[in-house]
């Protein structure tokens, strides 16, 4: 049995990263969850309130012999907008800036590959602000934020925001997501 690896990335909501990541094929478990800030133990409305420093991320854990590093980093830039600091569509704040918590320094390597060759070839129209970190210590979001589009794909924020971002991703991976 293969090694499973882990990825974080904080690119939004993490409902909308927690459920296109649950989708692919290699990916066994997803976490949403808090990291890069200095508040111990955080709770969403801390985090929310913009003072802990705290992105709102998913862990993802991963078969590296079905899916690698560099194929998430490829859906991780497909569904969000990696250009706009602390914002993604209505959600504003330094707990929705677009990062990468690398663990280790292959990841952080083929992270800053990706970033340049995709500047390279001005894949966005503007700058992309991703920054790419060292990995610190993941706290796990409140139990109702964990698989929260499969349990709630009814709500607004989830028909209006998550079901287009995943109908994009569904498009553009559909050879590598579940049936």
């Amino acid at each position: 049995m293969a090694k499973e690896h882990t990825a974080v990335f904080g690119g939004g909501c993490f409902w909308c990263l927690e459920a296109i990541f649950q989708r692919l094929t290699g990916v066994s478990h997803v976490e949403s969850g808090y990291m890069g800030g200095q508040v111990e133990n955080p709770t969403y409305r801390q985090v929310c309130g913009g003072d802990t420093g705290h992105v709102e991320v998913v862990r993802v854990t991963f078969d590296p012999d079905e899916i690698s590093f560099r194929e998430l980093l490829d859906v991780f830039f497909t569904v969000h907008d990696p250009t706009t600091l602390n914002r993604q569509g209505n959600d504003a704040g330094e707990q929705y800036r677009s990062v990468i918590f690398c663990n280790d320094d292959e990841q952080q390597r083929v992270a800053e590959e990706t970033i340049a060759k995709l500047s390279a070839t001005k894949s966005f129209p503007e700058p992309i602000v991703t920054a790419v970190e060292p990995a610190s210590k993941f706290y796990v979001a409140e139990d109702y934020h964990q698989n929260y589009y499969n349990e709630n794909s009814r709500q607004p924020y989830c028909m209006l925001v998550i079901s287009p971002k995943l109908a994009k991703f569904e498009t553009k991976f559909a050879e590598k997501t579940r049936a």
